[in-house]
């Protein structure tokens, strides 16, 4: 618990059935972006992992270009394909937001 759901049940209290600060939706990894993931982008940092090892950061229309080109200028982009809500569980897994 924090100090901004003191006064009631919020998104994320156990009465919803998720943990505190998952989001009920996947969304886009942009910062600051709260728009639904309609992207896949895959990637992997060939310095510490596996060259078979895909992270994994979902984007939105809007930002999937921006977040393609940041990471192929830094050649850690490997793939982009469309998300699937429904397996948006499996598919979030060791997701991170962008800068």
């Amino acid at each position: 618990m924090n100090i901004f759901n003191l006064g009631g049940l919020g998104p994320g209290s156990q009465e919803d059935g998720r943990a505190p600060g998952t989001p009920s939706e996947a969304l886009c990894s942009r910062k600051g972006c709260r728009s639904g993931a309609d992207w896949q982008l895959l990637w992997n940092n060939p310095r510490i992992h596996t060259p078979e090892r895909r992270k994994v950061w979902l984007a939105c229309q809007e930002h999937r270009e921006w977040l393609e080109d940041y990471l192929q200028t830094r050649d850690l982009w490997k793939d982009t394909i469309p998300f699937d809500a429904t397996a948006g569980a499996d598919a979030t897994a060791g997701t991170g937001g962008a800068g």
